[in-house]
């Protein structure tokens, strides 16, 4: 797209100064964090990407040839990883950078270097308060990207409020209770870590999130202006008072400049997916109507039960909508990394108006002229890939910030459909018709909203919208550093 980041061409790569990125090894994290490392290094500054070799990242995937990988061997013991526990992975993988010393070795190595720019920061996810305490001992200041959005970010920081005023720990009769300091969220879309198995765990992830944050030089957040203007607003009335500027960047995937993207439906410069994506659901697409597909996918990381799998299965069916669906391996809880059986009679009942596949190029589906809506998890980042295509959304949110996000979606955007409780094939159908019926008032107008917001994300990454503003800003403090 003309104007992503067309006026802010690299003065001389590298020669301005340079920079450290390290990404939690998480597909929803990587994508991200790579993404913006391809947004600094456009703006002139050398960029080194640091990576665990839990999850590493390919580099020949990515398409950012001017980024330098450097691997720290560090990895997460063998019997966290083997769990399905991510916060016990992340915890697991914290305590072995702190105990190793590895990732301060890297950062030693990469400010000793002679013949390079001076290196001016480390920008980590907001996770890795080893790697950040790694920096503080070396002099090197830090910058945190929070990978959710702002009502996420600043939900995060007010878990002492909810629970000074009651609403935490959540209880059945106060579930639909709206949370008037958080609108639009209720007791419901709130991440509860003492519904966990371990609740101390989920209490340190926010901790750690917060901490990060409070030891920084500066908050990174993929979300841009016109989305999230009253929430971007509270978090600075926090923050900047404390010298912690808070910079709005996103959507990090369309912000990189798109020379690596091809014009004839190519990987965009942003798709940085861990997984091989499968290509022949574009021409299933292309035979397709306008705007008549439901794009149905959870992420790389959700799982549902063999139970919900059913109910999803045979609440498409029953819907008479074409669909594509991602069933990843991996996607049925207790099921093991194996391929995921579908219900018997599904595919017989489905023929030529669905397709399933492993693994898809998501932010090409969503492009697609015969994409009309997404059922999704609410992860961050296929949220904003949703707002920036104009698609309405479906949303089942499962875990953490997706919960407030899913709410965000109907209730403030109002640019989607939420899907609450236990799933039940009848109610899939009602939700699926619901969203893409044409001659349906409501679906109507969310098609409209999200059709204006689709509008305003792009104004933004235009040469002088909020997000290449925000980047630019974002570079002068980090020069300043």
């Amino acid at each position: 797209m003309a104007g992503e980041g067309a006026d802010h061409r690299p003065r001389g790569v590298g020669g301005r100064g340079r920079v450290v990125l390290f990404p939690l090894p998480f597909q929803g994290h990587i994508s991200p964090m790579l993404q913006l490392a391809g947004a600094l290094h456009a703006r002139g500054l050398a960029v080194t990407v640091l990576h665990t070799s839990f999850n590493a990242p390919d580099p020949g995937r990515h398409h950012h040839p001017g980024l330098n990988f450097v691997a720290v061997p560090d990895a997460v013991p063998e019997s966290v990883a083997a769990s399905s526990n991510g916060l016990a992975k992340i915890l697991g993988l914290n305590a072995a950078m702190a105990a190793s010393g590895r990732v301060r070795d890297a950062l030693a190595s990469l400010l000793r270097a002679a013949d390079e720019p001076r290196l001016a920061c480390l920008v980590l996810d907001s996770t890795l308060t080893a790697a950040q305490k790694a920096a503080a001992g070396l002099g090197l200041p830090t910058l945190v990207l929070h990978t959710g959005g702002a009502a996420c970010f600043r939900l995060f920081r007010s878990y002492a409020m909810l629970h000074d005023k009651g609403y935490l720990p959540a209880t059945e009769s106060n579930l639909r209770a709206p949370i008037e300091e958080l609108p639009p969220l209720r007791v419901s879309d709130l991440f509860d870590p003492s519904k966990l198995p371990n609740k101390e765990i989920g209490q340190k992830i926010l901790d750690l999130a917060t901490e990060t944050t409070t030891n920084s030089s500066a908050a990174i957040l993929n979300t841009f202006e016109a989305l999230e203007p009253h929430e971007l607003e509270t978090i600075r009335d926090e923050l900047v008072p404390r010298g912690i500027p808070a910079f709005a960047v996103g959507p990090l995937h369309k912000l990189a400049t798109s020379s690596s993207s091809s014009s004839t439906g190519g990987a965009s410069a942003g798709e940085t997916s861990l997984l091989s994506a499968d290509r022949s659901c574009i021409e299933w697409l292309d035979t397709q109507a306008p705007g008549s597909v439901l794009y149905v996918s959870f992420g790389s990381v959700v799982k549902v039960t063999r139970d919900e799998l059913e109910e999803i299965a045979w609440g498409l069916a029953g819907s008479g909508r074409p669909f594509l669906w991602v069933v990843r391996r991996g996607l049925v809880a207790g099921a093991g990394e194996e391929l995921v059986e579908l219900p018997e009679g599904f595919e017989a009942a489905v023929e030529g108006r669905g397709k399933v596949t492993e693994w898809a190029p998501q932010q090409e589906v969503l492009a697609h002229p015969a994409v009309g809506g997404f059922w999704t998890h609410s992860g961050w980042n296929s949220t904003l890939e949703s707002v920036y295509e104009g698609v309405p959304m479906l949303s089942r949110p499962i875990f953490g910030d997706q919960l407030a996000t899913g709410r965000y979606v109907q209730d403030a955007w109002r640019i989607g459909v939420l899907l609450e409780g236990v799933l039940e094939r009848g109610e899939v159908e009602k939700a699926v018709r619901k969203l893409l019926m044409e001659e349906d008032e409501g679906a109507a107008e969310i098609r409209e909203r999200a059709k204006g917001l689709k509008e305003k994300t792009r104004m933004s990454l235009e040469s002088n919208g909020s997000s290449q503003q925000a980047v630019d800003k974002l570079v002068d403090h980090i020069l300043s550093l």
